[in-house]
């Protein structure tokens, strides 16, 4: 089973994998950028995580 572009749906080729073209490639890079495309998730997970450093926070980063 041969694969196919993401966008275009003709052959994917190696190089561009998963896309057929660099220029698909990018359209897809664009869709990201835009926003286009998401990742759901939960309301209030976009806060910092409990194992990350707040430099606000910790004397150590003056």
């Amino acid at each position: 089973m041969s694969k196919v572009c993401k966008i275009c749906k003709k052959p994917a080729v190696e190089n561009f994998a998963p896309f057929c073209t660099k220029r698909c490639a990018d359209v897809d890079l664009g869709r990201w950028l835009k926003g286009n495309y998401a990742i759901p998730g939960r309301d209030g997970e976009a806060t910092i995580p409990a194992n990350d450093i707040d430099p606000d926070a910790d004397p150590k980063f003056e």
